[in-house]
Parts: structure tokens; sequence; C-alpha cells
């Protein structure tokens, strides 16, 4: 991972860092909930009141070019782009200033070829994003930039090349962008120079066409519960608010959406974010599936730019399960081993699941003490077969991959817990 200071010369640029492609600025990172950001998000890049920090139609100059004919080719295959493409993406790419620092798949241009390579950019660099807000060209050079899909758990960030550790760096501060889940119209920007002024840039100009706005003013939390996460998240970007998000990816837009923190009518400062509590969905196999936090790793090294969440429940992973089929519950740990040395035991009368008399064990005298279901007495020195047994007792070890129950309610013992057979949907927080 290596670190890409503002204002500092790339070594293998597509295009020289001095002929007024873009200029950076200095934008002190801001630190933010969770380190996963939707490219929508009110505030989530900046700007200011002097346009041009990005001349796109100089680029588009050069990479239309026929002496720049290799260059384009490489600069449109890094985007998945025909070279004939490339005017019509720029003119939909609009200049912003990162207000965060920021990872991505940067690119340089070495024999002919553009070269990706993990970046993390700071905070000031002038970038132009697409219509999903996600990071595309890094103006004062022109390379390509793609988001960053890698594990944040264990990146490492090198600094030098000109590209010192810079003032205010923090990992735990660092952001990765989403895409928005709807293509934006206009982008909600913070004046770098004037955090309290806002502005409204339409997707696709430079600044030319901005519209001011009072940052300072409070807005009111919407009505959120029962909506699906994506409703929910535009209605927050509509108000000027953002979704806290936690975990390796955003929850499936169709996760249904059942608190936020705040509560709808609390009024929050432009840009502020909300946490969401949704209910996390099952699949027709059984899985449970659009949660927003993974399962604990086991690195000691926190996610970059992750925070503890707090009142979220753990949540499983996306990853499929390896062994156990689909829809299976595991069986209690009490059938984990067959127990050997313990002696079986009965009670005066004990719970039967059938009208055949239970077996009876010469071996040991009755024992006054109940039987539960954490020590099931076996029943014969017979290996169960796979058939569900009829005769035994309810306590005997499960057959099956799903736990058996001790008893019916009329006959099973006090003490004898019943085991739900449907698990409650959990809520995941984001």
């Amino acid at each position: 991972m290596k670190a890409v200071a503002a204002g500092v010369p790339s070594l293998a640029p597509f295009f020289a860092e001095d002929i007024g492609l873009g200029r950076d600025g200095q934008v002190r990172s801001r630190a933010v909930p969770g380190g996963l950001q939707q490219g929508d998000t009110p505030g989530l890049y900046g700007g200011t009141k002097q346009p041009g920090i990005c001349d796109v139609e100089r680029l588009k100059r050069f990479l239309t070019a026929p002496r720049n004919d290799r260059k384009a080719r490489a600069w449109a295959a890094a985007l998945d782009l025909r070279t004939d493409e490339i005017p019509g993406y720029l003119d939909r790419l609009t200049p912003v200033l990162l207000r965060h620092d920021t990872l991505a798949l940067n690119h340089d241009y070495k024999k002919g070829k553009a070269v990706p390579f993990r970046a993390l950019l700071q905070a000031g660099i002038a970038i132009l994003v697409d219509e999903q807000g996600l990071p595309s060209v890094k103006c004062s050079c022109g390379n390509p930039l793609r988001p960053f899909e890698d594990d944040t758990s264990r990146i490492s960030v090198t600094f030098g090349d000109g590209n010192e550790k810079w003032q205010g760096y923090d990992r735990a501060e660092v952001v990765v962008v989403r895409p928005a889940p709807r293509k934006l119209e206009r982008i909600a920007l913070v004046d770098v120079q004037d955090p309290g002024r806002g502005i409204e840039r339409p997707v696709g100009t430079t600044g030319e066409a901005d519209a001011g706005f009072d940052a300072t003013e409070r807005r009111a939390v919407p009505r959120l519960a029962g909506t699906t996460f994506g409703e929910a998240s535009r209605r927050l970007a509509d108000a000027g608010l953002a979704v806290a998000l936690r975990g390796a990816e955003p929850p499936s837009d169709r996760a249904r959406v059942i608190a936020s923190d705040p509560g709808a009518g609390v009024r929050l400062r432009f840009g502020a974010h909300v946490t969401l509590t949704v209910a996390a969905e099952s699949g027709t196999d059984g899985r449970t599936e659009d949660t927003a936090t993974p399962a604990p790793s086991a690195s000691s090294t926190p996610p970059v730019g992750s925070r503890p969440p707090t009142g979220a429940e753990p949540t499983p992973s996306r990853q499929s399960p390896s062994k156990a089929p689909p829809g299976s519950v595991p069986p209690p740990a009490s059938s984990a081993a067959p127990r050997s040395s313990a002696p079986p035991t009965e009670t005066g009368s004990p719970p039967q699941v059938s009208s055949s008399p239970p077996p009876q064990v010469s071996s040991s005298p009755p024992i006054r003490e109940p039987v539960t279901s954490s020590a099931p007495p076996p029943v014969s020195s017979t290996p169960v077969s796979s058939a569900p047994a009829t005769t035994a007792p309810g306590t005997t070890a499960p057959t099956t991959s799903a736990p058996a129950t001790t008893a019916s309610a009329s006959s099973a013992p006090a003490t004898t817990p019943t085991t739900p057979t449907t698990p409650a949907t959990p809520a995941i927080t984001v």
C-alpha cells in the first residue's frame, strides 16, 4: 500500500504534473463513524468557491490526441472502456477534493501499460468521481482510479518517494468508498475553506453551475423504520444526512430497516451520520444473508477505519458454510462425544415418547435425581442407528441434524427446557 500525498508529483504519471490538469488543496482528514462510506454521502467530498480544480476538457484533448493513442488505450483499459467511449465518460465525471484519507486502486503508466497499485490518497487530493460517487481519476496527472476492494484489515502503508507521513494521519480515519445505490444528479460538498458553507454541484459540471447552501442548518431525521435499506439511504442523503456503515459491505438494498438512532424528527447538522438497525434476511436455504458486520477475524489487527460497534450483535459473514448442509442446525454440545464413564440413570417415571416401556438398566440402582437434557443416558451398548428411535426416552441424543425435543409438555419434567426449532431473526446495526 503506497501513500500518495497531496501536491507530490507521481513518479510514473500518465501526464506530467506541471501541465495544469489539476491542483490539490490543503485539507485535514476528518474522522467518520466506520471506514465504509457510500458515494452519495453528503459532505464526503469537498470543493471551493473557485472552480477549476480539474481541467476535464484538457484531459479529454490529451486522451483523444493521435500522439497519445497508446496512453489512451492503456487508460481506457484500466477503466474497462473503449477509446471511443473516453469523451462521453469524462463528460459524466465531477471534480471534487478528498476530505478523508481514502483507499483506491491507482495506476502508473509504465512501458505503455497501466500498472495498478493499491494507494492511500491523502485528503486534499483533487479527483474526478463518477455518477455513483466513486473515485475515477486523479486530476493532477490523469491517472485512472478504481475502487479499493481488498482486505482492509491487513494493509501496511508505505511512506516514501517524497510522500512522507503527513501530519494528522490516523489509520482509524481511513475511508473506503462504495457506490451509491443510485446514479446521482447532484453532489453535496463542503467548502474546504469555509465548512459552514455547502456546495451543491450538478454531476458532470466543473463548478460553474454550483449553488451554495447553509451547512450549519439543522436537518430532521426522516421516518425510516419499515423502509428498505436502499430507500432509507436515499431519504437520508436527500435530507443532507449520512448512513453510518460498519463491516465489509453495506446490507442489501432490500434489507428491512427496523429502527434508527437518532430517531425520526431529531435535528442534526449537515452530513451527520445516522445508525440504522436492519433485520437480517434469510435465504431459501435457511442461511442468514445481508449482514453488515463480518464475523470476528482471527487477526488481532482491526479493519482500517473501523470503530467498535455499540449494541450490535455479531453476525455471520457472507461466506457460505463449509461443511454443514444448508438449513441444518448443529447438534447440542452434549452429543459431540459418547459418554463412557458416567453410569446410566433413570427416574421413577421417565418421560415417554411412545407406549412401549423404557429399557431397564440392571447394573445400577435408580437415582432419585431427575434426568436433564445436558447429560443424556445411554440406553444400551448398541450404537444408535440413523433412524429415529421410537422406544428410547426423550433425553436420548438426537439422531438427525436437528436437536430432538425432550418430551411433550404434559409428561416432561419441569427442569427440562424445550429447544426452539426456529431461531429468531437477528437484527443488524449498520
